[in-house]
C-alpha cells in the first residue's frame, strides 16, 4: 500500500484575511511539502495540471523537478496532465527529463482535466474533448514503446520514424490513467494495462468497488494480469493532532473552494453538514486524527481494493505550517497504521478486498 499526497497548488484568497498568496510563494511552499513527504517516508507525490489564475501550477513537471534534486526516494507524478490539450511528445521529453533527474522516479497520470481552460488557450475545440484523450493517449504509449515512431492522427502533424528524446530511466516510463468514475475510462485503463487513478471526493467511497472490479475484468480480458496493476485514489483530506481540530481547521477553505466551483459547475451550497457527514466512516473526505484517517484508509483498501491512496491537502488556501504539519503527521502516525495493518493482513492471509 503506497500513501502519498496531491495538490492543484492553489492560490485563493486566504479565508480569514482574504490576502491572496503570490504564485511564485505557493510553488516554492509545494517544493517544501514535497521535500518533507520524501524526509518522512511517504510514498508519492502528485502535482495538478491547472491554466487558470487561481492555480499556479501550468508546468507540473517543472515543479517536480525542482523537488527532485532535493529529494531520493519519493516517486514524483502529475495530477493530472490535461492530455487532450498537450503536445504528447513533449509530455514524454518533460517526464523522461524528470525521470532522469530523479534517478526513475517519475510517472505521468493522464487524463482530460476537470477544467477546460487549457483547450481554447492552446486552440483545441471543446466538441473534439472525448477524441483528442484518444488520439494523444495512443501517441503517447507509441513514444513510450519505441525510441522511434511513426504515426498519423487527426488533431496532430504526422510523425514520420522519427526519435524522441531523452529516453527514460525506467523503461517503461509509468503512465497512469486518470478518472473521476467515468466507466468508458475504467474500461480503457484495463483494456490497455494502465494503472488506474480514481478520484474520490464525494459520495462514498464503496460506491467506487464494481468500477475497480470492472477494470480488473477489462485487463483480465485483454490479457494483463489485474494482480499487477494498481488501483489509486486521489481524496480530500486533512491529518490534525485531534479529530475536530483538524476539521476546524480544514473546513473554512474547503467551503470557500467548493462553492467557487459549485457556482461555476450549478452545484449546490457546500455547508458545514455536508462536511462533517462526508468525514464519517463511509464518507469520502479524510480529515482528522492520525488513528481516524489511518481506519478510514484501511476500510477504503478493504472495501474498494485501493493499493494507492493520495491525500489532496490542501483545498484551497491553508497557511503553510498547517500543512506542512499534516504531511508529517501523514508520513510519521498515519502510514505506518495503515501498513501494519496490511502487513497483518497479508500475515494472516486475510482477503484484503
Amino acid at each position: 500500500m503506497e500513501i502519498g499526497l496531491s495538490t492543484f497548488v492553489e492560490t485563493t484568497p486566504d479565508v480569514h484575511t482574504g490576502e491572496l498568496i503570490s504564485h511564485a510563494q505557493r510553488l516554492r511552499e509545494v517544493v517544501e511539502e514535497i521535500v518533507l513527504a520524501d524526509r518522512v517516508g511517504l510514498d508519492v507525490f502528485g502535482v495538478g495540471e491547472h491554466h487558470r489564475k487561481d492555480y499556479a501550477a501550468s508546468s507540473p513537471a517543472v515543479v517536480l523537478a525542482a523537488a527532485a534534486a532535493q529529494t531520493e526516494r519519493i516517486r514524483l507524478t502529475s495530477a493530472v496532465t490535461v492530455l487532450s490539450s498537450a503536445d504528447p511528445v513533449r509530455v514524454f521529453q518533460e517526464f523522461s527529463t524528470l525521470d532522469g533527474i530523479s534517478n526513475g522516479r517519475a510517472e505521468i497520470m493522464a487524463g482530460r482535466g476537470s477544467f477546460i481552460e487549457s483547450f481554447p488557450l492552446f486552440g483545441y475545440d471543446l466538441q473534439d474533448y472525448d477524441e483528442l484523450f484518444d488520439e494523444k493517449l495512443d501517441l503517447l504509449l507509441k513514444i513510450r514503446a519505441s525510441e522511434k515512431v511513426t504515426w498519423e492522427g487527426k488533431h496532430r502533424p504526422a510523425i514520420r520514424n522519427l526519435g524522441v528524446y531523452p529516453r527514460p530511466v525506467q523503461e517503461p516510463l509509468p503512465v497512469w490513467i486518470g478518472s473521476g468514475g467515468n466507466t468508458e475510462s475504467v474500461i480503457r485503463a484495463g483494456l490497455l494495462g494502465l494503472p488506474l487513478v480514481l478520484a474520490i471526493i464525494g459520495g462514498r467511497p464503496t460506491q467506487f468497488a464494481p468500477l475497480v472490479q470492472l477494470y480488473k475484468k477489462a485487463a483480465a480480458q485483454a490479457g494483463h494480469d489485474p494482480a499487477k496493476l494498481p488501483v489509486a485514489s486521489h481524496s480530500h483530506g486533512f491529518v490534525g493532532e485531534e479529530a475536530e481540530q483538524a476539521a476546524d481547521l480544514f473546513f473554512p477553505s474547503t467551503q470557500a473552494s467548493m462553492n467557487v466551483i459549485g457556482r461555476e459547475r450549478g452545484w449546490g451550497h457546500y455547508g458545514r453538514a455536508s462536511f462533517d457527514a462526508a468525514r464519517s466512516l463511509e464518507g469520502a473526505l479524510y480529515v482528522g486524527d492520525p488513528d481516524t484517517v489511518a481506519r478510514k484508509i484501511i476500510y477504503l483498501r478493504k472495501n474498494v481494493g485501493i493499493t494507492r491512496f493520495m491525500l489532496h491537502c490542501p483545498l484551497g488556501t491553508m497557511p503553510h505550517e498547517q500543512v506542512m504539519r499534516s504531511i508529517e503527521l501523514l508520513g510519521t502516525e498515519v502510514a505506518p497504521r495503515v501498513r501494519e495493518e496490511i502487513a497483518r493482513w497479508e500475515a494472516a492471509g486475510e482477503p484484503q478486498e
